[in-house]
């Protein structure tokens, strides 16, 4: 019997850039990148830590370069104002050309920037976007409140898992607010493995399909997203 043959990794290349508050996940992410080259040889793996810029305005510079050529885009933790000013320009810039921009747990004007397939934040609350919002319900601030919205978040993957069009970026958005949300070296992965292989376009379409990416929190041999 002949041994089965095993294709090749695809060596297109893809762009991945974190820009967020600071360097606690920069560990993980430098591993993640180690562990996913066996699967994307092309890839580029890059974390930004705003917090690092005042001291340090080469490493502004790295992240606004790294933007202007990023192919998938995740920006979390962005609130101070100086940080923000920092990169808006550099990503409105690259919005529109990148495969997929996701904004989250930052300030209005970053959130606005996110477009992952055919969600984008800067429109008005339809659809899939209004249901998320009657699922919410009522403004609250308590503690109780906030155990609510963990919870909320948990489960409304598995809500808009049913729901076709345009919820199904949504619920691409929140899953990887959670991959995020979890930390540690194996969701980075996971994280990179669930974008490249649903959002990558252009000369990296080749790259769709070919990606099995965990659940967040779970191991890579468990279920994996659908």
């Amino acid at each position: 019997m002949k041994p089965r043959r095993i294709s090749a990794a695809d060596p297109t290349p893809v762009r991945v850039v974190i820009v967020t508050l600071d360097s606690h996940l920069a560990g993980g992410t430098e591993r993640a990148q180690h562990t996913l080259l066996r699967e994307l040889p092309g890839l580029r793996l890059s974390l930004h830590a705003a917090a690092e810029w005042g001291d340090d305005p080469a490493a502004l510079e790295r992240c606004r370069a790294d933007i202007a050529q990023g192919d998938l885009i995740v920006v979390t933790m962005m609130f101070m104002d100086d940080h923000i000013r920092a990169v808006l320009p550099a990503l409105q810039a690259r919005r529109d050309a990148c495969d997929a921009m996701i904004c989250c747990m930052s300030a209005g004007e970053v959130i606005r920037l996110t477009r992952i397939g055919r969600f984008r934040m800067d429109r008005p609350a339809s659809g899939a976007l209004a249901l998320l919002k009657r699922l919410r319900g009522a403004k609250d601030n308590s503690a109780s409140s906030g155990a609510q919205q963990m919870k909320m978040l948990r489960r409304l993957p598995k809500i808009l898992r049913f729901i076709p069009g345009t919820a199904q970026d949504v619920r691409a958005y929140f899953l990887t607010l959670q991959y995020w949300l979890a930390g540690s070296d194996d969701n980075i992965a996971n994280m990179v493995r669930f974008l490249v292989d649903r959002y990558a376009d252009g000369p990296r379409l080749a790259l769709r399909g070919k990606l099995a990416a965990a659940l967040p929190g779970q191991h890579q041999q468990q279920d994996h997203v659908r």
